[in-house]
């Protein structure tokens, strides 16, 4: 999925460095970037506070505390963000304002409030706690801001297998802002209450940021950005859709566990398979339906009932 030449990047809408102050705990609802220390550390016995820190995690010495200022000068428009990955992820991030401003309350009745994002290296400062860039990608209730280090999405190609391809990373980008609706609509502590399990409220909360994912995606070529009457994104192919599902399937619990234990426990699942992965963002993506990502209510997370 390629951007319109012709879109203006806001350089105010993304920060880059620098964090808010310290707070409460990390999200573990964190999204395909959560799940590679998360997901392996709990797979694998160890300690994901060794990464993710609270109030006495991270050495302060290794936080980004300062202010977070604007998008490097490079990032101007579609071209660039068609060329960079920083670039990339903030257009990304306008397009989805673009989708959920008019669709959350046209389906739910809810407001939609941006999230703040933020982009940095190495670690930062956050409402959640202090994190590394080992976290990944990852979204904290507690700011309502969504984090990202660009250098993820080499590693999702590089060390699991996703394709490389812009809805790939796009798709990782909107699976956070999923979150962020999902902290909107009052569902994202569901996971903290049921945190693992084939079928916990943990897994089911990460399959509806994968649907939300869909959803965008399902309106990203067709809505217009404000004050132009072209959307964001020029027309989804199938090697676009190819290339999200790629990334969805990297991820998910059984694939990771296979190949860091030889063998598959759904019992120590958070985030669900890579097969459910894929069948959320289809389901989003095929509906865009809002009511069609309700993963609490569906009988079985195998089967989305939209897909039957």
């Amino acid at each position: 999925m390629t951007f319109n030449e012709g879109m203006q990047i806001d350089p105010d809408r993304v920060s880059v460095g620098g964090g808010p102050g310290r707070g409460g705990k990390i999200a573990l609802g964190g999204g395909a970037g959560g799940l590679i220390v998360l997901v392996l550390a709990l797979l694998l016995g160890g300690d994901p506070g060794s990464l993710i820190g609270d109030l006495t995690g991270a050495q302060d010495s290794q936080v980004a505390q300062a202010p977070g200022g604007g998008l490097p000068e490079h990032c101007t428009d579609g071209a660039s963000a068609n060329k960079y990955v920083d670039c990339r992820v903030a257009l990304t991030i306008q397009s989805l304002d673009s989708v959920w401003a008019p669709e959350l309350p046209k389906q739910t009745g809810q407001r939609y409030v941006e999230p703040k994002v933020r982009m940095f290296s190495g670690a930062i400062s956050t409402g959640c706690g202090n994190a590394t860039s080992a976290v990944g990608p990852f979204y904290c209730p507690a700011d309502q801001s969504a984090y990202f280090d660009v250098s993820f999405f080499q590693e999702l190609v590089d060390r699991f297998g996703a394709s490389g391809g812009p809805l790939a990373q796009e798709y990782v980008v909107a699976h956070e802002i999923g979150h962020h609706i999902q902290n909107q609509l009052g569902d994202i502590d569901r996971a903290q209450r049921d945190p693992q399990g084939a079928n916990s409220a943990a897994v089911r909360t990460e399959l509806q940021a994968d649907c939300y994912a869909g959803l965008w995606a399902h309106f990203a070529d067709k809505t217009p950005a404000p004050g132009s009457n072209q959307p964001f994104l020029k027309p989804l192919s199938d090697n676009d859709i190819r290339d999200a599902l790629s990334a969805a399937s990297a991820v998910g619990d059984d694939r990771i566990q296979q190949a860091s234990r030889g063998r598959v426990n759904p019992e120590a699942w958070t985030h669900g398979s890579s097969e459910q992965r894929q069948k959320w963002f289809l389901t989003g993506y095929k509906t865009g339906q809002v009511k069609a990502c309700d993963t609490y209510s569906a009988p079985s997370v195998d089967n989305p009932p939209a897909l039957r």
